[in-house]
Parts: structure tokens; C-alpha cells; sequence
């Protein structure tokens, strides 16, 4: 939708901008496309320094006393008008320019951004962009919800959308995997299913779902529980067909997960906890996903420093300092980072493979380490099987043609206690989604979605997480937090060009090469990218706190106790009852997910105590369950606390281009027409 548009002439003068808690004096992005002078005269006595913003102007008999002046973008008032409205002087004259607060300090800015957050909404939807396209509206977004260009173009962005955020696409698979005694070929085989999965089901979401341009795929709000369902006292003494054994009792986990987050969707049980939901509690949330797994980034990376430590440096160079780079109008270095930066340390790995750096005399590394006769090859076998690209057969072994089908591991097992716990994960899911919503609505669509449409989604996610496990991708299947900054980076956010690129990973994950290409991956590298895409997941996380007023102490303190707690708490449990001088068969990056053999809960049953010793111990939860308790009962205004407010129905259905941007297709809306809180 453009601004051309003449279906925006059709909006009520009623913002959801405002209402959303959209400040973005807090956030340093630029202010949105209507200007609201300030008052000719701010004093200290119209300063909130508790909230971070100049108290709302007086009101006499109904009028407000205060300068507006209101334009659109592109086509801004002349200098002259602006700097003779800004630089009036006082009846003393003297000129005086109003004063702001930021952050609790009092400045006066030299012209004033805004002065005022009055109680009406503002007439504007935002329509400016930092130097990284964050916020960007109209005139700022290449091609917008219902954009439609040519099919070479709409193809072109659209495998560079999915090519843009690879990592968070197939780097969960080459964890798990091997974590579940999984061989080469069986990681190459659930990297393709997840390529296929998140394929089919990005376009079941981009259809009948929320229908915003959001990727589909293996989140890593699922990582940690299923590592710890991985490393369940049952699973340590397998040794024969480990791998499909897990499987199966991950599917079994995951199907019923998933069809309570359908439940929950479908059934309009999302849409009144929603009402609980801000981003006072989603930033914590999503940012102590991240935040959790700090004990598996960098040890994996130093068992080949020099390895590991390039990777992360090079993606570290590429996406901040030369972020500003662009060739041919793209920001190449800032949209392909990760996979860029694999391209090159990957290059420089075979180097020093090829030049024998990491080949010693006498040693092979296919002879496990405790059948080494000597000590000098004991010595180096890890530096060997970590630094070496040529361990793995994946790509050799792989076939050039292999179609993912449904139960290729075999049956799913379902065990009540490893499906509650994929329940609470599936509501923490749900969670990030809500975000999700709301961030990529101010970017792309004409007004966020209604709770109709965002139990929709969410309700559609389930089903899709459903799909995931029966096909068995390890992990269940969820809106991926990443795509929002790629689609503020490639101010990509057309419907259509993310369909599209769905059909190509679909065709993408036929190709059995493709799997085994992905699964040769050293895992020096993998953790190396970890690092920073984790890094990613915890400022994404708390970048919701832009809609609040994150100078609050109120919120300051609710989001700091929250991520604080989310890492002592699972500690505590992590830590119970294990002795230091403890012989554990797993590796120590490994151990924070063995909790439910060891943690505190000790009854007479012992479901329960695995349900309890294991929630408590992810990360994503406590921050949850600390961060909703205190933001709703903690008293705060709905600005401080930067309510998420979405669109009325009845206003939605009188706007055409909100009707166009979030009704579903081909009349299947009309199914729906009976369910309120799954319709339009």
C-alpha cells in the first residue's frame, strides 16, 4: 500500500500510534510524519521526570493551549514558517525554546523534536526511520503489504528475505541432532524437513494466518526444553537407534503442545490474555531466550579459537561497521552478514585444513580418543575433530533427491509429562508472536491486527507446530523474531515476495545436497554464529521496550528483576544437588538441561517432580511469570507501561485498506463469521 493509496483517505481520525505507547524519543528513532509544535513556554513545573516527557498542556473550556502545525511526508513546511513558529518570542521578549526531559534529565534541544504526549492519539501513523530502517513507514518502505512488482523482482527479495535470516533457519537442527546421537546423515535429513516445514508453513500463515509477511520456522524459544527433554534420565543409558527413540518422544511432546497453542488461538483464550501482555512482559521474555544459552556459545567456540573467535569478529565487522555500506542501493553487508560471514571463515578453515595446519603425524581422526595409543594424538584429537572442515561425509552421503514425508522417524510417543512441558513453551511462543505482530504491523500494514486476527495467528501457529512434529523436525514451528529487523533492514515487507521465497525453500529442501551441505557445517562455526544470532534474539527482545516509557523506574525495575531472576532462579535449579567432583556422561554445556534428575522437587511422584524441576529451569519462563505478575499489578498508566492496543473490529471492517490487509482470501473469512474472535 502507497501513499498514493487512495483507500487511506477512508481512516477515521482515530491513531493506534499513539495508543501502542510509540515513543520514539525513548527508542532514538525520529519522530512520526505529523509534527506537533510545543508550547511556547515549558517551565520545570511542566516536567515529569519520573515518566521522561513535559506533562500534558492545560486545557481551558475546551480548548488547548498550544502551536500545532501538521504536515505529511514527503512535502514538509517551509524553513521559514517552522523557525518563526519555533523562535516566537514571549511577551518579554525574550525567545525562549520549550524545555524536554529524556531519561529523567532536563535539556533544551535546539529545535525541539516534541515537547508534548497530550491524552489524544496523534493523527499519524509513524513514518520515520533510524539509520537501520526501524520504524519506517511509507516513504521509507521499498514495497509494503500489498505491494505486487514484477515476478523477477518479487523473487529477487524474496530468497534474499530467507536468505537473510539462514542461520535462524538451520542452525537449531545442528544442534539437536548430534545432541540426540543423531549421525551426519540424520542432520542433513532434519535440516531438509525443517527447509520443507517452514516452506509450507509460511505460506499457511502468510494466507490464513495474521497474513503479515512472517517466516515461519524453528524458534529458538523451543531450544532448551528440548534439550532437556534430550537429556532425560531415560535417554543417558541408550545407545542403539538413540537418535530416532528421542525423536519420537519429541514429536509425541511437540503434536500436543501444539494443539493446546491451537486451542488456545482458535477458541479466543488468546485474545483476553493478550490483555496481560505488553511489552513491559514480552521484552524479558523474548531477551532471556537469548540470555540462556550463554554456556553453549563461546566454550564450543574455544575449542578452535582461532576458528570460532574469526567467525564471530567477521559478523561482528560486517553488520555494525560496515553496515552503512551499499552497493547498488543494498546493504550487503548489514542483510547477509551471517551468511557472508560463514562464506569467508568457512573459506579460511579449508585454508588451514589444506595446508596441514591441523594434520599430525601418526593420528587419525576416525580412531576415538580412548583407543589412541598415543599420547601426542590424545593430545590433539579435539583441535582434529573441531578444526578439520573434512570430518564430515554429510555431503557425500547425502542424495540429490529426497522428499520429507510425515512420520519418517516412525510413530510419535506421547508421554503427559514432556507434553506439559511443551505446553508452557507453546504460551511462551505465543508470546513472542504477539510482539512479532505488533512490530512488523508498524512497519508494513495500514493498522495493527485486530485480536481477531492475532488469535488467528496465533491459533494457525499451533497447527503448524502440529505439522512439525508429525513430519519431525525436532522443534516446534513459530514466527521467527529475527524476521522483523530483516524486514526493517531490507524495507521488504510485501506479502507476496515472502510467499514466493516459501515456494523456493520448499523446492530448496527436495534437493538432498542442499541438507548435507548445510549439516557439514563445522560446529565451531555454528556456535560462532550462535553467538551473535543469540546476541540478536536478547536486543530484539528488549527493543520492545520502545513502546514503553522505558525510563520509568516502574519498568526498569519489573524488566531488571525479571531478567535477573530468569538467569538465579534456573540456576538454582541447574545447580541443585550436583557435586562439583560429579562425573556427568554429558558434555558441561549440556548439563544446565539435565535438571530434572537432580533439582529440588523431590515428591513421592515423579512426573511431577520432572514437569517442576524442568520448567523452572528454563530461562524464558521465570521472565515471563516475574515480568506479568509485577507489570499488572505494579499501578502504571497505559502510556508508562506502553500498552499494546490493537484495531476494533468494527472500525477494521469500515477501513478498505485494513479489510484488504488482513482479510482472508478466496471468502474463506466467511467460516469464520460466527467465531468473532477469530474473524476480521
Amino acid at each position: 500500500m502507497s501513499n498514493s493509496d487512495p483507500e487511506n483517505k477512508a481512516m477515521p481520525p482515530s491513531s493506534w500510534a499513539k495508543k501502542t505507547g510509540f515513543r520514539p524519543k525513548f527508542s532514538g528513532d525520529s519522530d512520526s510524519g505529523q509534527i506537533v509544535l510545543p508550547p511556547k513556554q515549558t517551565t520545570d513545573a511542566d516536567v515529569d521526570l519520573e515518566a521522561g516527557r513535559v506533562r500534558a498542556p492545560n486545557v481551558t473550556n475546551g480548548v488547548t493551549h498550544r502551536d500545532k502545525v501538521s504536515f505529511l511526508l514527503p512535502l514538509p513546511p517551509s524553513k521559514d514558517q517552522v523557525t518563526k513558529k519555533r523562535r516566537e518570542p514571549s511577551s518579554d521578549g525574550v525567545t525562549k525554546n520549550p524545555v524536554s526531559s529524556t531519561n529523567g534529565q532536563v535539556t533544551v534541544p535546539a529545535p525541539p523534536r516534541r515537547t508534548t504526549r497530550p491524552v489524544e492519539a496523534v493523527e499519524s501513523l509513524p513514518q520515520s526511520v533510524d539509520d537501520d530502517g526501524f520504524v519506517a513507514r511509507h516513504s521509507h518502505m521499498k514495497y509494503e503489504l500489498r505491494d505486487s512488482l514484477g515476478f523477477v523482482p518479487i523473487g529477487v527479495y524474496g530468497i534474499q528475505h530467507y536468505v537473510s535470516i539462514l542461520g535462524s533457519l538451520v542452525l537449531i537442527p545442528l544442534v539437536i541432532v548430534p545432541a540426540m546421537g543423531g549421525s551426519y546423515e540424520d542432520t542433513s535429513m532434519v535440516v531438509s524437513t525443517v527447509l520443507f516445514i517452514s516452506g509450507v508453513t509460511t505460506l499457511l500463515h502468510t494466507t490464513f494466518g495474521s497474513r503479515l509477511p512472517l517466516v515461519q520456522g524453528p524458534s529458538f524459544v523451543y531450544l532448551a526444553p528440548v534439550l532437556a527433554i534430550i537429556n532425560s534420565p531415560e535417554f543417558q543409558g541408550l545407545n542403539q537407534n538413540k537418535f530416532k527413540h528421542t525423536m519420537k518422544e519429541l514429536q509425541g511432546a511437540i503434536i500436543i503442545g501444539s494443539a493446546f497453542q491451537a486451542l488456545l488461538g482458535y477458541t479466543g483464550l488468546m485474545s483476553l490474555l493478550v490483555r496481560l501482555i505488553n511489552p513491559v512482559v514480552v521484552s524479558p521474555t523474548i531477551a532471556a531466550v537469548g540470555l540462556s544459552f550463554f554456556s553453549y556459545g563461546f566454550p564450543i567456540v574455544g575449542t578452535c579459537l582461532e576458528i570460532g573467535a574469526v567467525q564471530i569478529l567477521v559478523v561482528i565487522v560486517f553488520s555494525l561497521y560496515l553496515r552503512k555500506i551499499s552497493v547498488l542501493g543494498h546493504r550487503i553487508f548489514l542483510i547477509y552478514a551471517v551468511p557472508l560471514g560463514l562464506a569467508i571463515t568457512w573459506a579460511f578453515a579449508f585454508l588451514l585444513t589444506e595446508a596441514g595446519a591441523y594434520s599430525y603425524k601418526g593420528c587419525d581422526i576416525n580412531i576415538p580418543a580412548s583407543d589412541m595409543l598415543s599420547e601426542h594424538c590424545r593430545k590433539h584429537v579435539s583441535r582434529m575433530k573441531h578444526c578439520r572442515i573434512d570430518t564430515s561425509h554429510a555431503l557425500k552421503s547425502s542424495p540429490w533427491f529426497r522428499f520429507p514425508y510425515p512420520l519418517q522417524w516412525g510413530t510419535p510417543v506421547f508421554n503427559w509429562k514432556m507434553a506439559i512441558v511443551m505446553c508452557t513453551v507453546s504460551l511462551i511462543s505465543s508470546v513472542d508472536s504477539i510482539g512479532s505482530y505488533h512490530a512488523s504491523s508498524l512497519l508494513v500494514a495500514s493498522r495493527p491486527p485486530t485480536p481477531g486476527v492475532l488469535s488467528r495467528g496465533v491459533g494457525l501457529e499451533g497447527l503448524s507446530s502440529v505439522l512439525a512434529g508429525i513430519w519431525g523436525t525436532g522443534t516446534g514451528c513459530t514466527t521467527l523474531t529475527e524476521n522483523v529487523h530483516t524486514i526493517a533492514v531490507t524495507k521488504m515487507g510485501s506479502r507476496k515476495a515472502v510467499q514466493l521465497g516459501a515456494c523456493f525453500l520448499i523446492a530448496l529442501s527436495l534437493v538432498g545436497k542442499v541438507g548435507g551441505f548445510i549439516a557439514s557445517i563445522p560446529d565451531v562455526m555454528v556456535a560462532g554464529l550462535l553467538c551473535f544470532m543469540w546476541a540478536m534474539l536478547t536486543a530484539l527482545g528488549l527493543s520492545n521496550l520502545r513502546y514503553s516509557e522505558a525510563g520509568s523506574s516502574r519498568n526498569i525495575i519489573i524488566v531488571g528483576l525479571s531478567l535477573f531472576l530468569s538467569l538465579s532462579i534456573p540456576a538454582y535449579f541447574q545447580q541443585y544437588g550436583v557435586s562439583p567432583n560429579s562425573n556427568l556422561s554429558v558434555p558441561s554445556y549440556f548439563q544446565p538441561y539435565i535438571v530434572a534428575s537432580h533439582g529440588p522437587m523431590h515428591s513421592k511422584y515423579g512426573g511431577l517432580n520432572y514437569v517442576v524441576n524442568t520448567i523452572f529451569s528454563l530461562n524464558m519462563v521465570i521472565a515471563f511469570l516475574v515480568a506479568i505478575v509485577l507489570d499488572n499489578t505494579v499501578p502504571g498508566s497505559k502510556q508508562e507501561r506502553g500498552v499494546y492496543v490493537w484495531s476494533e473490529p468494527e472500525v477494521a471492517r469500515m477501513e478498505p485498506a485494513v479489510a484488504k490487509d488482513y482479510e482472508l482470501p478466496l471468502r474463506v473469512g466467511r467460516i469464520f463469521r460466527w467465531v468473532k474472535w477469530v474473524g476480521m
